[in-house]
């Protein structure tokens, strides 16, 4: 093999081992956790089944979400999600926009729980 095959391979490996590094810490990053709980208050539901169920159905299906639970008899939703991947303005947002934006409302938000795992 010659020098300048060798010098080639060399640095394929190396490159190949500082990539495979590189994506070991960013994975590490990401394990990082900001977990928050917040309680929305949710005007427009007429009933439990067809409108608290299925805002929670909604939120559920939502990247960072993590618990949703929705009470038509509060007229709340208390939904923990993970910071890192969501915020408070697109939950509401997720809630508005159900049905075309024509139903529901959140008429106010509270910040209930913050921890980082």
């Amino acid at each position: 093999m010659t020098l300048k095959v060798l010098k080639h391979i060399m640095m394929i490996a190396f490159l190949g081992m500082l990539s495979v590094s590189c994506n070991e810490a960013n994975a590490e990053k990401d394990l990082t956790v900001n977990v928050k709980k917040i309680a929305l208050d949710i005007e427009g539901m007429t009933c439990e089944i067809g409108c608290a169920k299925t805002i929670e159905s909604k939120l559920s299906k939502t990247e960072g979400i993590s618990v949703v639970n929705v009470s038509f008899d509060d007229k709340k939703g208390i939904i923990e999600y993970d910071a890192n991947k969501t915020d408070e303005d697109k939950i509401v947002a997720v809630v508005q926009e159900i049905a075309g934006g024509d139903l529901y409302k959140v008429t106010g938000t509270k910040l209930i729980e913050e921890s980082a795992e």
